[in-house]
């Protein structure tokens, strides 16, 4: 690990909850799933009800099923990743990158090397370490069934169906069941055929801090071989003060160094439009 560039301005209890607000919005998206991002354009979305083939019941039973089904085939994958935020507002600017090497083996063990980190030492110690300490804490089962795009935790109502180069995806809007810090209300994009979720566009359900006024969070995720990982994180949040913190998360390199054959849907499950549209 290279030596890190020392912030040598005057820091309170105070100052630290500002740069820790990042890593708390963090939170929301580190159990959601195995995903990835990439930059694309959001594409026109057209009326769902009367295009898409299945009924937004039928889409998340697909996906919790096929969510299911990746886990258990994904046994090991390593991968980089780069963290970048920057502060401005009380007391000042402030900026940091760290990049970091992982190795996730299943079925809950991650091992992060950090590979260089330059920047504000407050932000290196009390946002990005913090942020690798909570993913390893995401592994936990309670954590996992709380914050999981579920039924349970979940109302989801079907507003889009959209088809591109990259296949066919559902649109569906989420509002969380309960005001969990750990789940978030917006909008979610599931592949048509893998049933993954590959964007996800979102508000924390429950305002993680009084000092905050606002939070925007995007994440994409990109196909690896037959799993969704992530690819690009980018959250801002409004501070009530004065000034925002921008957290951007990179990823890329990523090798698939374990798995089995990810199992197909049953036939139950994969309806035809006749059978699976909700009445209108």
């Amino acid at each position: 690990m290279k030596e890190h560039e020392t912030d040598h301005r005057g820091t309170t209890p105070t100052n630290v909850r500002y740069f820790c607000l990042a890593f708390v919005i963090l939170l929301l998206l580190l159990p959601m799933a195995l995903g990835q991002p990439t930059n694309a354009q959001q594409p026109d979305t057209a009326p769902a009800s009367s295009l898409a083939p299945l009924a937004a019941e039928q889409v998340i039973r697909n996906l919790v099923q096929m969510n299911l089904h990746r886990l258990q085939a994904l046994h090991a994958y390593k991968g980089m990743r780069t963290y970048r935020l920057e502060y401005q507002g009380f007391p000042g600017t402030r900026s940091a990158e760290m990049v970091v090497g992982v190795r996730y083996l299943s079925p809950g063990t991650k091992e992060f090397i950090v590979q260089s980190a330059t920047g504000s030492k407050l932000i290196i110690d009390k946002v990005f370490k913090k942020l690798l300490e909570a993913e390893e804490e995401a592994l936990d089962a309670e954590i996992q069934r709380r914050s999981a795009l579920t039924e349970d935790n979940y109302r989801f109502t079907l507003t889009g169906y959209e088809s591109g180069p990259s296949g066919a995806r559902y649109v569906l809007k989420v509002e969380p069941r309960t005001k969990d810090k750990f789940l978030y209300c917006g909008q979610i994009w599931v592949d048509a055929e893998d049933f993954a979720v590959v964007r996800i566009e979102a508000q924390p359900a429950k305002n993680p801090s009084f000092w905050t006024k606002r939070a925007e969070i995007v994440q994409v995720y990109m196909k690896v071989s037959d799993f969704w990982l992530p690819a690009y994180n980018h959250s801002v949040t409004a501070i009530r003060l004065g000034g925002y913190a921008e957290l951007t998360i990179d990823y890329k390199d990523y090798e698939i160094t374990g798995a089995s054959q990810v199992s197909n849907l049953s036939p139950s499950t994969t309806l035809h439009a006749e059978t699976a549209r909700a009445p209108q």
